[in-house]
């Protein structure tokens, strides 16, 4: 069974994307379901390639058992597009330029990640770079919920089969 490819995606991927691939990897690997999923991130500027993600997200997720430091920044690919399923966008910017990077061919799979958390009333994954520690926090509490509700969207489409 092909693996399910998965993209997270902000400016800089050393705050929002880095911390919603730890997040959803966590609960992938809770769930006994790692064999099934690759998981990465980009952002679209280069501005941190290399990096790891900023140690305020570091320490925010590691409260929450989520680790980290083990990831660097990199530039979204144009291969990206092409390679994998899902394209998860954290804001309107990043959605925008993503667009229009995208070929037409492959802008089905470009989504706004808080699309799969409708109960937030919120699509933008707010950047908590030039915020305090409570951004990143915040930023936590939205990728935990957008990444259930990511899983259970795959489960409800038959895209994953779960066996409890």
């Amino acid at each position: 069974m092909d693996k399910i490819k998965v993209l997270f995606v902000c400016m800089g991927n050393i705050c929002r994307s880095p911390t919603a691939e730890g997040v959803f990897t966590k609960l992938v690997n809770d769930k006994n379901l790692n064999s099934r999923f690759q998981i990465d991130s980009a952002g679209t500027h280069a501005y941190h390639v290399g990096n790891p993600p900023d140690y305020r997200a570091q320490q925010a997720a590691r409260g929450r058992g989520v680790e980290l430091q083990h990831l660097r920044a990199r530039k979204l690919h144009s291969s990206d597009y092409e390679y994998f399923d899902y394209v998860l966008v954290m804001d309107d910017d990043n959605y925008a330029i993503v667009n229009a990077d995208c070929p037409p061919e492959h802008i089905d799979k470009v989504k706004y990640f808080l699309d799969y958390a409708p109960h937030l009333d919120e699509r933008e994954v707010p950047d908590p770079y030039y915020g305090e520690k409570m951004g990143f926090e915040r930023v936590l509490d939205m990728v935990e919920d957008a990444s259930l509700g990511f899983l259970e969207a795959l489960e409800k489409s038959g895209k994953l089969i779960v066996n409890n």
